[in-house]
């Protein structure tokens, strides 16, 4: 049993509260367990200087960010220079919710999806991700409301979560006691049909077993399958 009594394939108590603030187009509050990220999705007309201006796609971006009291000592916020951590984490829920959505049906917009983390409890990438699915639904059902997209572009949904090996034990979405313990750590992003967006794990001191890879992975699909069904 772990430290929050949940068996090892439990994740912890998900929520996602929509609608959470009145200005962005979509808005969620995504809560695993103790993590809890507010995550957006803007909209604007246009896409980036560096696409050709005959590319018929639109253009989905993301940016991440660990509020100053988010975590148990306080971390600056990044004004003039982001880390090599956050540049990673944005590039993997920008690269993330793009591969699940046909940028073909956006013609000439953009969207951006803000994540920021207002308390951090281990998880906060994969959280973000799926508040950002959330959020993109959200807006994605007011373009289609108000004209401005004529078919919708998401393909499927996609999750995310957390898994690792700590004590020798497989376990399911870990929070930052475990995370901080773990042998192996690992981030994964499926579609709802199954399909591999992202499996990154990590040996962290001993290299693992390739029969502990698939049981990641396994327990990783049970959690995202969970997940989805409380969009």
């Amino acid at each position: 049993m772990r430290s929050d009594n949940r068996e090892n394939n439990q994740t912890r108590e998900i929520k996602f509260t929509k609608n959470y603030t009145k200005h962005a187009l979509g808005s969620v509050l995504a809560e695993f367990g103790d993590t809890k990220v507010i995550t957006t999705a803007s909209v604007e007309t246009g896409k980036p200087k560096w696409m050709a201006k005959d590319d018929p796609r639109g253009w989905l971006t993301a940016e991440y960010s660990l509020l100053p009291s988010s975590t148990e000592t306080r971390c600056q916020r990044e004004r003039t220079k982001i880390s090599g951590r956050t540049q990673e984490i944005q590039r993997l829920i920008g690269r993330s919710l793009r591969a699940c959505v046909d940028l073909e049906k956006m013609p000439d917009l953009t969207i951006t999806i803000d994540a920021d983390v207002i308390q951090a409890d281990g998880g906060t990438r994969t959280a973000s991700i799926c508040g950002g699915f959330v959020a993109l639904t959200s807006a994605i059902e007011k373009l289609l409301e108000n004209g401005t997209l004529k078919e919708n572009p998401i393909i499927e949904p996609i999750g995310a979560i957390s898994a690792g090996i700590v004590n020798g034990e497989v376990k399911l979405d870990l929070n930052y006691e475990e995370d901080s313990h773990a042998q192996v750590d690992a981030n994964i992003v499926l579609t709802k049909s199954g399909k591999i967006i992202e499996f990154q794990t990590t040996a962290e001191g001993e290299p693992y077993e390739y029969e502990k890879m698939i049981e990641i992975f396994n327990i990783a699909q049970k959690g995202i399958k969970e997940i989805i069904e409380k969009y």
